[in-house]
Parts: C-alpha cells; sequence; structure tokens
C-alpha cells in the first residue's frame, strides 16, 4: 500500500509540472509527475508514461540504453499534449538494484546481451512490479489513459491491475549505435515492439 506524502511544483527545461511523492510502509519512494491533472475535460485522455528510475540514463546520458531520451521525450510529449503523468519507480535495472546492473554491464562488455547478463547472475529478465500505478494514478484523477511503452508486457500488467488503457503510444526514441544490440534484444527476446530500422 502506497500513501500520497508530499507535493510540490517542479519547473524544468521542459515545462512546469507537479512533483507528488508516494512512500509505502518500507519507506520506499515513488515519484509521479503531473501536468494539467486533475483534468475535468472528458474528451481529452491524459497521456502517462510509466518510467522506472534508470541513473545511468536518466541522469548521466548513458547511451547503453534509451532510458534518458524516454523520459525527455514523454516530459515533451505530455506538456504538448497539455494533460498528462510520468509515474517515476524506483525499480532500477527492470528491478535488480543498481549494483547488480553494473554487475550486468560487465557482463555485457564481455559480449553477452542485455537478458543473458541477468540470467547468468541468477537474476529475472524482469522484476519490476507495478501495484503502486493504480494508486498513484487515482491520486491525480487519471481513471482512462493513453500508455507511452513499447512494451506489451507492461500493457497487460496495467490492465490487469484495473487501469483503463485507451491506447498505445510508441516511444522510439535515442537510437544509437551503442544501444542498437540493447534494442534488437528488447525486441527479438522480450517482445518489445520496436521498429528502429
Amino acid at each position: 500500500m502506497y500513501h500520497f506524502i508530499s507535493k510540490a511544483k517542479l519547473p524544468t527545461v521542459h515545462g512546469d509540472f507537479d512533483i507528488h511523492v508516494f512512500e509505502n510502509e518500507n519507506k520506499q519512494e515513488h515519484v509521479l509527475l503531473s501536468h494539467g491533472l486533475p483534468n475535468d475535460d472528458l474528451t481529452v485522455i491524459p497521456m502517462v508514461r510509466i518510467h522506472s528510475e534508470c541513473l545511468t540514463g536518466d541522469a548521466f546520458g548513458s547511451l547503453k540504453c534509451d532510458c534518458g531520451p524516454q523520459l525527455n521525450a514523454a516530459m515533451k510529449m505530455i506538456q504538448a499534449h497539455g494533460c498528462g503523468a510520468i509515474l517515476y519507480l524506483r525499480q532500477e535495472g527492470r528491478g535488480i538494484g543498481l549494483t547488480n546492473k553494473i554487475r550486468a554491464y560487465a557482463l555485457q562488455d564481455q559480449g553477452h546481451d542485455t537478458l543473458d547478463a541477468n540470467l547468468m547472475l541468477g537474476l529475472p529478465a524482469d522484476a519490476r512490479t507495478y501495484e503502486m500505478c493504480k494508486e498513484m494514478l487515482d491520486h491525480v484523477g487519471v481513471s482512462r489513459l493513453s500508455l507511452m511503452t513499447n512494451n506489451p508486457n507492461k500493457i497487460n500488467e496495467l490492465k490487469a491491475l484495473g487501469i483503463n488503457i485507451i491506447s498505445r503510444v510508441p516511444l522510439i526514441v535515442g537510437v544509437n549505435p551503442h544501444n542498437q544490440d540493447y534494442l534488437n534484444i528488447k525486441g527479438t527476446k522480450m517482445g518489445h515492439l520496436i521498429n528502429h530500422q
């Protein structure tokens, strides 16, 4: 069970957001950035991105993934749309944590792909959970949404939680020579809907 803790204004390079912090009984924190919410205009469907924390991509500008460009693109798209949210989930490395993510990176440096590296460490391909998302979206009055994602599994998991996804918005950005293999693996082995050729 996650509880709302606090909210503040957050001006960014992409525009103004409200930042909301949620916390569970174990003091694990997740963040929601919102713009134009709650929205009383039922003809406007909020755009939402469920984004898992990626220190290397979001903060350091790593080219090994597409996380930073996805986050920035989502912020821009929400501002342009006028209504939406980013749920920033503290689930580094698809839920395996920063230390294990860097261990997996070391194996990738030896030639293993992103999925095999996790499995070689005895870790799941994707350990993320989304049970907090419904409470966070309810807090800002979002009962239906357009989801910015390339991951059909994320859509299925959110729908199973009772979240009403009206449409999927592709988010294919940040493709570069350093993450080409990573993106190929997401497409061929993990079922992501990526057509970046």
